[in-house]
């Protein structure tokens, strides 16, 4: 049974009048039937609320040929504890994954939890991990766009492939994750771009603020400045993740070690020779470290393979 105040909130917007509001608590009582393995009801629940009448394009929770061209369907398995985070980033998400995971609390108090999401920042420096690691602590499916499926050279298609990822999105407890969201969500007032182009950011951004918050949308870019900028008031929590500093570095490649066990040079040493490198490229060499170790095991040298390591590592570290 879904829960006694989304009925009671679900009557009181049909005595209003308040069609928006019906068809948003519809869509949070499918998403908890289908939390619940409830498929049928959730599915019978999904054909009496679309306009056509058609059954639903997944049903399942896995997803199937309906969306499997737009959305990749990942479990995540990432804690927040493992991801290297500036403090005030770290206490901003362990609030909002507290809300989601307490949201009935909220409601009690007509209030909802946040629940989108805007990060920030150079490549290689934990968006990624940081939108798993959420879906991770909240408990959620992550829903990863896949760009190659949604966008079409064809006029209006893009846009109709969104409509599909969001209705498939709306009816589920998930993690909605756009990586590289510049990519679709560029500035409409850029002379350079097509109409098609500003009718896809239009549609997203529509579709965006009709999400419930039990769907989560984390939205990553590297590149701020390309973004509409009516983008920008879609996200209710917007972060910056850094470059790691030297102090960040060492602190991660600790962290590496404790992990992984010994990587031949002491944190510190390896930072220093490391200089300049994301933390995808410092785990990446810690990797690299022991996966030599392990091969020359039972007598390796750690250090040089450390050096030699960093020597191979050095030319492809971003800056």
């Amino acid at each position: 049974m879904a829960r006694s105040d989304l009925l009671i909130d679900l009557v009181e917007a049909e005595r209003t009048g308040d069609k928006n509001r019906f068809r948003s608590l519809v869509e949070a009582i499918i998403a908890e039937e289908r939390a619940n393995q409830h498929h049928v009801v959730a599915s019978r629940l999904n054909e009496l609320i679309t306009t056509s009448g058609s059954p639903d394009i997944a049903h399942n929770g896995h997803g199937d040929a309906g969306v499997a061209d737009l959305l990749l369907e990942l479990r995540p398995r990432r804690p927040l504890a493992t991801i290297q985070l500036p403090a005030l980033v770290r206490s901003i998400i362990t609030e909002v994954i507290e809300e989601q995971n307490r949201a009935d609390v909220l409601r009690s108090h007509n209030l909802e939890p946040r629940s989108r999401i805007l990060l920030e920042g150079p490549s290689g420096n934990g968006k990624t991990s940081l939108a798993e690691a959420v879906a991770t602590e909240a408990m959620l499916p992550l829903l990863v766009v896949r760009y190659e499926g949604v966008v079409s050279s064809f006029l209006g298609e893009t846009a109709l492939r969104l409509d599909r990822i969001f209705a498939y999105a709306r009816t589920r407890r998930c993690l909605l994750f756009f990586d590289e969201f510049d990519s679709i969500g560029k500035e409409r007032a850029d002379q350079h771009e097509t109409g098609e182009i500003k009718r896809v950011v239009s549609t997203l951004l529509l579709e965006i603020d009709r999400l419930p918050p039990h769907v989560v949308v984390v939205a990553s870019t590297n590149h701020p400045e390309l973004l509409d900028r009516a983008a920008w008031r879609r996200f209710q929590v917007r972060l910056t993740l850094p470059s790691p500093s030297r102090a960040d570095s060492v602190k991660f490649l600790e962290m590496m070690q404790d992990r992984l066990g010994g990587l031949g040079l002491s944190a510190r040493t390896l930072a220093d020779k490391a200089a300049g490198a994301s933390y995808a490229d410092m785990e990446q060499l810690a990797l690299d470290i022991r996966r030599r170790a392990v091969l020359e095991f039972p007598d390796p040298d750690l250090k040089s393979i450390a050096l030699s390591r960093i020597e191979q590592w050095r030319p492809q570290i971003r800056r």
